[in-house]
């Protein structure tokens, strides 16, 4: 399985990455590299430094002190500039940052370059922020003084030194996701990647720094989790942490955050009901329930996993919807014809081999799927189960991959199906898909989910809030929520 990448990209693959301190490479003080795979062809294709607890330190130190150098006396106006250049750099090594996402995650090709093109808005969404950072002038009663003789108001200040660990399921991403909202807020950052894709946010520090983000502002440390972002997580340094992966390790960074209590965002797993009711439009609803459980070989938290459908066209969805997974091409992004990459290692597609196998010996029903479609690499078959009971560890867990179980209902008792719906330890997102305006309007308030789309699945957008209710998260990203996360409020009185 050969392809072509650009000279660009078989450049920086080439290099011998480093860490990204105080606006230049340095070599991890404790001397250790981790190659980095393909996961598409199981091939070495770069290497990752091994940063640890001292990088981190040297990375927070310079965070600390640029909060006090040019970029904390830097206007408005001026913080916005440097993020719209910064979103132009971006763009202008698009097929490079398309290529590295397809090489370090197997992402669908298309899917990388439709990433890039988010990334660029996001960014232009993030710097019109700069300006619009304000407090409020507010009555107060002032212990008996008149009004005439006091002043009470709010400021909106950068919180500090932010610590960013992201995932590996949508990098690039998911990095830009946390860049945005602390640089437009006026924060610095230090940023430790997943180690399984690592890439981009190397290649993201180098941009900034080119685009005029100051010395110190944006450090990136790869490392291990169990290391370099345990490190930061504990870091007294860091004034916030901003994660987002499984919920099993949003617990573990919590535990460290608290030492200092640090201000934390946590953007955690899923388990996504997707509600299709007898009047719903198959034509739609099938093939949107198929991109809701299998986009991005379901490695991603608003995966729609969890499929409830009314018994009466029960038989005619899931015999759609199996065929839409097999007509599915699973193959290497950079087969422009496929539709599904490969899991991100062979740790992940065992895990999700076992679930398969539990889920055949509690009774679930497999329609299609669950095979490995190639010699190498990392790929496993979209997958559909029918039959599924609310106890079936499929239903129960985030498997992380390709994916579906189907469940049914038999009457229109909202509050019921809801219920049902709900029954999880998650709430990020979930879809209602039918053409009855009465109910999606009641069932958009009865699921539990920071998220939820009618006739559509994840629809996401810079400007709306996204994040999760009960394990599934604290906090919202995107959005002016987004940037409160970043912010906090100090009150002024002033009496004469």
């Amino acid at each position: 399985m050969t392809y072509e990448v650009t000279a660009a990209t078989r450049e920086y693959l080439l290099r011998r990455h480093g860490l990204f301190i105080d606006g230049e490479w340095r070599r991890p003080q404790e001397e250790g590299e981790l190659p980095v795979e393909d996961p598409a062809t199981e091939q070495v294709i770069s290497q990752m430094a091994l940063g640890g607890k001292a990088d981190i330190d040297a990375a927070v130190a310079s965070a600390r002190a640029a909060l006090k150098g040019p970029w904390g006396s830097m206007t408005a106006d001026e913080r916005g500039r440097v993020l719209l250049k910064y979103a132009d750099l971006i763009e202008s090594r698009s097929q490079l940052f398309t290529e590295l996402a397809v090489l370090d995650n197997g992402m669908p090709y298309v899917l990388g370059e439709s990433t890039g093109m988010f990334c660029s808005m996001f960014l232009r969404y993030y710097a019109g922020w700069t300006s619009k950072i304000s407090g409020m002038t507010l009555p107060s009663s002032g212990g008996g003084r008149r009004p005439q003789d006091l002043l009470a108001y709010t400021l909106r200040e950068p919180i500090g030194v932010v610590g960013a660990i992201t995932p590996w399921n949508y990098p690039f991403g998911m990095e830009i996701l946390k860049i945005a909202p602390v640089l437009a807020s006026g924060c610095t950052l230090v940023m430790k990647p997943a180690e399984q894709a690592p890439l981009a946010a190397l290649l993201l520090a180098e941009l900034a720094h080119e685009a005029g983000v100051p010395r110190g502002v944006f450090n990136v440390v790869t490392g291990l989790g169990e290391t370099a972002g345990a490190a930061l997580a504990a870091h007294s340094g860091v004034d916030k942490i901003a994660f987002t992966g499984s919920t099993e390790v949003g617990r573990l960074i919590v535990q460290a955050a608290a030492g200092n209590l640090k201000k934390v965002s946590l953007e955690l797993g899923g388990k996504s009901p997707v509600v299709v009711f007898p009047d719903a439009d198959l034509s739609k609803a099938i093939p949107g329930a198929a991109m809701a459980g299998f986009m991005l070989q379901g490695q991603n938290c608003v995966c729609g996993s969890r499929v409830f459908v009314h018994e009466s066209i029960a038989d005619a969805f899931t015999t759609g919807l199996a065929a839409a997974a097999k007509a599915m091409v699973v193959g290497p992004g950079f087969d422009r014809s496929a539709m599904l990459g490969p899991v991100i290692s062979k740790v992940q597609r065992d895990r999700i081999e076992r679930l398969l196998a539990t889920a055949e010996k509690e009774g679930a029903r497999r329609l299609c799927g669950g095979g490995r479609p190639h010699d190498r690499g990392w790929f496993i078959e979209p997958t559909v189960y029918a039959d599924c009971t609310p106890d079936m560890t499929i239903v129960r867990e985030e498997i992380f991959g390709p994916v579906i179980a189907v469940q049914t209902f038999n009457d229109h008792d909202l509050e019921r199906i809801a219920e049902q719906a709900n029954d999880t330890v998650y709430g990020l997102s979930g879809s209602i898909w039918t053409r009855d305006l009465e109910t999606a309007h009641r069932m958009v308030r009865l699921i539990d989910a920071g998220q939820v789309g009618v006739n559509c699945h994840a629809a996401m957008d810079p400007s709306m809030p996204f994040g999760g209710n009960k394990q599934s998260g604290w906090g919202r990203e995107f959005g002016q929520e987004g940037l409160d996360l970043y912010l906090k409020t100090k009150a002024v009185t002033v009496t004469w």
